[in-house]
């Protein structure tokens, strides 16, 4: 399904996903999109398949959305920019918010426009020393898209996305954990190591616990207090069902390490 600039990776129950197109910092392509939506996808369905990590290659995690790769010429149609966004920058964001496996954002350097998005949207954001963080938009006399209005808000304010958004300035990946956006700073060399131990470790946890965590928590900012109530005690039902709840309870009983199957 995935070409050259998009690489992957299945072991130890983790997802490894690369962005493999360093010449162009990893600016995605219309089809490098819809392999990572389709790599999403299938980690959601693979019961093999118990974390993900998103990575690139060469100096950049992701420089946005390529604009030369979709082309500029023929006329251009009211509600063509928005059907675009919907099926495509929407689309991907939508996917990492809603694959049931968690999602580590291993940001190996510049993460831009759509690309600090796809970070963004990420359960989890490492950032080597090198990373940067910019919403591009506004120097290129665009509007934030890819769900930027959206998860910036959520994560570090109102006032702190607009500055963000409004200014374009590069943001370092120490100002950047300092604001909330990233979870650890690492050295560069680190990146992929503690990247990789994250998702082993959560690979080896309750995955439809997890996957339920998620959910929960990525819908609370929308609800109000009964529907987020609703909603928790609907989750801690159907998480009651699988083995994975059964052997935690087990295990603690018998004070032993807890061995979740990920069902």
């Amino acid at each position: 399904m995935t070409g050259a600039d998009v690489l992957y990776t299945t072991g130890d129950h983790v997802l490894c996903v690369t962005l493999n197109r360093p010449e162009t910092l990893n600016a995605l392509t219309p089809g490098q999109r819809e392999d990572i939506i389709g790599l999403l996808a299938e980690a959601s369905a693979e019961a093999d398949v118990r974390a993900v990590v998103i990575t690139g290659t060469g100096r950049g995690f992701c420089a946005g959305a390529d604009l030369r790769a979709g082309g500029t010429g023929g006329e251009r149609l009211a509600g063509d920019v928005a059907r675009t966004l919907r099926t495509g920058a929407q689309r991907l964001i939508a996917a990492v918010l809603d694959c049931e496996k968690p999602v580590i954002a291993a940001v190996n350097g510049t993460a831009a426009g759509l690309g600090a998005h796809l970070a963004f949207a990420c359960d989890l954001v490492l950032a080597a020393e090198s990373a940067r963080f910019i919403e591009v938009f506004v120097r290129r006399g665009l509007v934030p898209d890819g769900g930027g209005a959206y998860l910036l808000p959520r994560l570090v304010g109102p006032q702190r996305a607009k500055e963000l958004m409004f200014f374009g300035d590069a943001l370092t990946a120490a100002d950047a954990e300092r604001l909330g956006l990233v979870n650890r700073v690492v050295r560069d060399e680190e990146l992929e190591k503690t990247a990789r131990a994250w998702a082993e470790r959560l690979a080896s946890g309750p995955t439809r616990a997890l996957a339920l965590t998620k959910q929960l928590v990525n819908v609370s900012l929308d609800t109000d207090r009964a529907a987020a109530f609703a909603a928790e005690a609907a989750a801690q039902e159907i998480n009651m069902t699988t083995a994975d709840a059964r052997e935690g309870i087990r295990s603690f009983v018998e004070r032993r390490t807890a061995e979740y199957r990920g069902h």
